[in-house]
């Protein structure tokens, strides 16, 4: 994901069902919410954030490693998201914790050390979702007329 900007579509297929066509010709996904909102058809945005940041992760991980000419195995991500409520009562994402863990024994990897101090720094979406980051939302119309 080196691109400067991405742009992607989603359309409502039914209630809470969304069909998100990706823009690199990667194959639509479908989103929906559990019950009682939704069918539970596919994951909700709060299970594809935490993927983002579980994948992102092993990914920055698998990167460091091999980096040094390591080779760690299958990596494997467990994600636990914990959810809450904000002040207003409002349901939001709470705390988000990380396993990863690799195939190979550790005293194989070289570099370890140094790999473990810094390869969170490179993972795009968990340091973006921890340091905050502006949303612009705008609303139209059927009509195309600028709401919001």
């Amino acid at each position: 994901m080196n691109d400067p900007q991405f742009t992607f579509s989603l359309e409502q297929q039914d209630d809470y069902a969304f069909l998100v066509r990706f823009d690199n010709d990667l194959p639509a996904l479908l989103t929906d919410e559990p019950p009682p909102l939704g069918g539970n058809a596919g994951p909700n945005p709060a299970r594809l954030l935490a993927a983002g940041v579980a994948n992102c992760l092993g990914a920055s991980l698998l990167f460091a490693l091999r980096k040094f000419r390591n080779e760690p195995g299958r990596i494997v991500a467990t994600v636990t998201v914990q959810m809450g409520r904000n002040e207003q009562k409002r349901l939001r994402i709470a705390r988000m914790d990380v396993a990863l863990r690799f195939g190979a024994p550790a005293a194989q990897m070289a570099q370890l050390e140094r790999i473990l101090a810094t390869f969170e720094d490179y993972c795009v979406v968990t340091q973006s979702v921890q340091a905050g980051f502006p949303v612009g939302v705008t609303v139209q119309d059927g009509s195309g007329a600028r709401l919001k």
